[in-house]
């Protein structure tokens, strides 16, 4: 078999961590590049030696040369591109959130059964140094039963602007933005407990807060000062049949001192902080124990992590082994963000049951 030959569908920012992956992979050829904006598309495909591009996905998607996907467009057009590249015969792996609503994220799942091809949705935190270390340590039982975990992902300004800030094409701000890396985080290092309850809240207090001065921050291509429709920050915590509990928030803005980046869980035999360095906490001799491991990054490095995504996707394309991270994953974290949206506007508790889906 000759190289896997991969479309890249939006061609924005993160998709250069894509590229980049994919031309680090010698399995791989990158064969074709879409994005509505033809300058951008063109400029990508001398940049990164493409065949061809395109700016409509269903065009890419029609050329049969093409064997897999990656999806880095915007959230609300993730379901409808990657149930066509499903439906095309295309291998797919999709930025996280994997969508908008649960209700599309069950038509995703649908797809992918149907298709008989590989969905991975890219929670590209599962594939740090530092999550595969602390996952054998977990999987060795040296946590124990992990019933508590808690996550920040705290900025005092940084809100992209752009799409980002527009709640129709994002689907929410810092919570589906940041809070589905931490949050899935946990959950994946929790063992995927099935979710039994959540309770949140959503703020929208601060805005964009354009008026600062002196401080940067990423700014989306289409950064707009004045226009913002999604939250400043969220919070909540979600129950877990097993009995477990994790506590989050996250912002994009918030009068905090300063960035904060912070996850931990808790077992009846240790514990562990995994961000912003991993540390191991167990107990010998009746004494509490600090361990780090010596590792050449302590936290998520972006670079290694995207590789090793990439890498894993590839290898499962080529059916070399199983996604870590399926579709029923990305189903299940899509109800942990809507219920957290839904328990925010309706002040109560969402209460999950097998046959109750959370409401759109």
């Amino acid at each position: 078999m000759g190289k896997l030959k991969i479309g890249v569908i939006g061609a924005g920012s993160i998709s250069d961590m894509h590229f980049q992956s994919y031309q680090k992979n010698n399995e791989v050829e990158i064969y074709a590049i879409c994005d509505m904006n033809e300058q951008r598309a063109q400029e990508k495909t001398n940049k990164y030696g493409a065949e061809k591009y395109y700016t409509h996905y269903k065009n890419l998607l029609e050329d049969p040369q093409v064997d897999a996907v990656s999806i880095c467009t915007w959230n609300n057009s993730h379901a409808e591109i990657s149930i066509a590249a499903l439906k095309a015969g295309k291998h797919v792996l999709i930025e996280k959130p994997l969508c908008k609503t649960v209700e599309e994220a069950h038509q995703i799942e649908e797809a992918v059964k149907e298709s008989g091809k590989v969905l991975q949705v890219g929670f590209v935190r599962r594939f740090g140094t530092n999550t595969e270390v602390l996952k054998k340590f977990i999987d060795s039982d040296e946590l124990g039963e992990i019933y508590y975990a808690k996550a920040s992902c705290i900025r005092p300004l940084g809100n992209p602007g752009g799409w980002f800030a527009d709640k129709e094409r994002s689907g929410g701000g810092p919570l589906i933005d940041l809070g589905v890396h931490v949050i899935d985080l946990c959950w994946y290092l929790m063992g995927k407990p099935k979710v039994k309850s959540i309770s949140g809240n959503t703020y929208s207090k601060l805005g964009n807060r354009s008026n600062i001065k002196n401080l940067s921050f990423y700014k989306a291509a289409d950064y707009d000062p004045d226009y913002n429709t999604v939250e400043d920050m969220a919070n909540a915590i979600i129950r877990f049949e097993n009995g477990a509990s994790l506590m989050i928030d996250v912002s994009f803005t918030l009068h905090a001192k300063k960035e904060e980046f912070a996850v931990s869980l808790y077992g009846d035999k240790g514990g562990a902080e995994i961000e912003p360095e991993l540390l191991l906490v167990t107990e010998k001799n009746d004494t509490i124990l600090n361990a780090q491991p010596q590792i050449d990054s302590l936290s998520f490095d972006f670079n290694k992590g995207f590789q090793s995504e990439i890498d894993h996707f590839v290898s499962c394309c080529l059916g070399e082994r199983e996604t870590i991270s399926p579709v029923q994953d990305g189903v299940e974290m899509m109800k942990i963000l809507c219920g957290i949206y839904e328990s925010s506007e309706t002040g109560a508790e969402v209460q999950f049951d097998e046959d109750v889906e959370v409401k759109q």
